[in-house]
């Protein structure tokens, strides 16, 4: 977990901690570029990998597979493994990943917001 650094004679107040952290862990996971598209698209459908390359070019297949094992691990997105051929490999949304979604629109409500302040 990152560490702050106040420069303030006295640690901050117990509730400023707990928001914090709190900020701190959602911070964790959502870190990494391509995190928040990952959610966004897979909240339209379930995802198979081969088309979150494409939704998402530039971003590397290593870099695809971590964040998406990152997102599982904590419990935001499931794999689901068919037992047919050729092999395949679904992710959805769990609900604890449906409940970042007012996030990720906030996101990009804010994004828009910026973009139209910026051409001004």
């Amino acid at each position: 977990m990152a560490k702050f650094n106040f420069k303030l004679n006295a640690p901050p107040p117990p509730e400023t901690r707990e928001d914090i952290c709190s900020l701190t862990i959602t911070q964790n996971v959502l870190q990494g570029r391509w995190k928040p598209l990952l959610i966004w698209y897979i909240s339209l459908q379930p995802q198979r990998f081969g088309e979150l390359t494409r939704l998402l070019p530039g971003i590397s297949k290593g870099i695809l597979a971590k964040q998406l094992k990152e997102l599982e691990d904590d419990g935001l997105i499931q794999k689901e493994i068919f037992d047919e051929l050729p092999f395949k490999v679904e992710y959805t949304l769990t609900t604890l990943g449906e409940q970042l979604l007012p996030v990720i629109a906030v996101m990009q409500d804010w994004g828009k917001k910026y973009i139209n302040s910026r051409q001004k």
